[in-house]
């Protein structure tokens, strides 16, 4: 089950999983606890298998109606099982975007290119990493049969 956690942002469960989003940089995980605390445009939700948080996903709507991923997250334990997946189609269902963007490495833009997103590759200005634009268009006849 989808449940909205912004509000619990510092409880240790959601905490763990924002930092493993982060790639445990304990000042990437500083910026994100204020962002989703600090923010209501922002908000965190965590999928909870019989009691346990499994994975979370964190973001926005944009005023274009375009839900922006910034935080996807899946325990270490529960990869490779389609929950970072269901995630994705847990929020579009919820939120009803009419499009699903984000911007990650490479191990991130291979995983939103294996469930359906068209990526890109560009040069970002922060010490000249490669990051990669990942982009999905919602289609109405889809958001029906989920």
């Amino acid at each position: 089950m989808l449940t909205l956690v912004t509000s619990k942002v510092d409880a240790s469960p959601v905490k763990e999983l924002l930092e493993s989003a982060v790639f445990s940089d304990p000042e990437a995980l500083e910026q994100a606890i204020k962002l989703y605390s600090s923010n209501g445009e922002y908000e965190l939700y965590a999928y909870v298998d019989e009691d346990e948080y499994v994975g979370l996903i964190g973001g926005r709507m944009n005023s274009d109606h375009q839900l922006e991923i910034i935080h996807l997250a899946v325990r270490p334990e529960d990869r490779m099982k389609g929950y970072g997946r269901g995630l994705i189609v847990e929020m579009i269902l919820q939120k009803q975007p009419t499009s699903v963007f984000t911007v990650t490495d490479e191990e991130g833009a291979e995983f939103f290119r294996n469930v359906g997103f068209q990526v890109m590759g560009f040069e970002s200005n922060e010490g000249g990493l490669e990051q990669f634009r990942c982009f999905y268009e919602v289609d109405d006849e889809e958001e029906a049969e989920e």
